[in-house]
């Protein structure tokens, strides 16, 4: 029996490459639109952006707000009239179709399937992260999918993994692993939540200073021996898999 028997995934920066949907969807966004410098314009958007999901973990404003808020910023910055609700939908549908993989993704998640309960738990619009899943083939690996447009709450609080954990059907939290790259929605929120935690260091920056995670790796391979006990881990690499695509 693995050490622990429920794994629950961020999706951006943890299994997908963000952002490089981000930039491809943003790109032809303001090419769309028309903007004068659209160089500048991403750029702008990606900080305007990133400001604004930080208030959301904060709990400083509200998804359905800051989706079309940035875009109103982002008209303003241009001094262009336009509108920000049809620019958001846009975007989003571009989003959606970008579901880049990180390399070795799909056979971890199959040999973990083999011994955990999986589930993703996403900050982000639903039809636009269930889109992805989809699209990246991954989704028949979990058992659940959650995002927070449509749970009702946002990482890192409390609230989206208690109702994560009672949707599975999940009583013991100690045998729960949140794997997430944000330190503030996936660590701290699997903390508050009080969930073991793994952080994903891909780029090798080590912890800052006042960061705590009870593991942190750099590749997913590395859940491996996280998760799995010595006799599970002998089975790795076999050839049957339940959980084929």
């Amino acid at each position: 029996m693995a050490y622990y028997h429920c794994l629950l995934f961020d999706l951006d920066g943890t299994l997908l490459d963000f952002g490089a949907a981000e930039d491809a969807a943003i790109r032809e966004t303001v090419a769309f639109y028309g903007f004068a410098q659209p160089q500048q314009a991403v750029e702008q958007y990606k900080e305007i952006n990133s400001a604004l999901w930080a208030a959301l973990e904060r709990g400083e404003v509200r998804q359905e707000k800051l989706v079309v808020q940035r875009f109103e910023k982002l008209l303003a910055c241009f001094g262009m009239q336009g509108d920000a609700v049809a620019m958001n939908d846009h975007y989003l549908t571009k989003l959606s179709e970008g579901a880049d993989i990180y390399p070795g993704t799909r056979e971890v998640l199959e040999e973990l399937a083999e011994v955990a309960t999986l589930a993703v738990v996403t900050n982000g619009v639903d039809r636009v992260q269930a889109g992805r899943l989809e699209r990246s083939g991954l989704a028949p690996y979990f058992d659940g999918v959650f995002v927070s447009s449509r749970v009702g709450a946002s990482k890192p609080s409390r609230k989206i993994f208690d109702r994560v954990l009672s949707s599975l059907g999940v009583e013991n939290r100690e045998k729960v692993l949140m794997i997430g790259d944000s330190l503030k929605a996936d660590i701290a929120g699997a903390h508050s939540a009080g969930l073991a935690s793994c952080w994903c260091d891909y780029a090798n920056r080590g912890l800052p200073e006042g960061a705590t995670a009870d593991y942190v790796i750099q590749n997913l391979e590395e859940l491996y021996r996280i998760v799995m006990e010595p006799e599970e881990l002998e089975h790795v690499g076999s050839e049957e898999k339940r959980h084929r695509v």
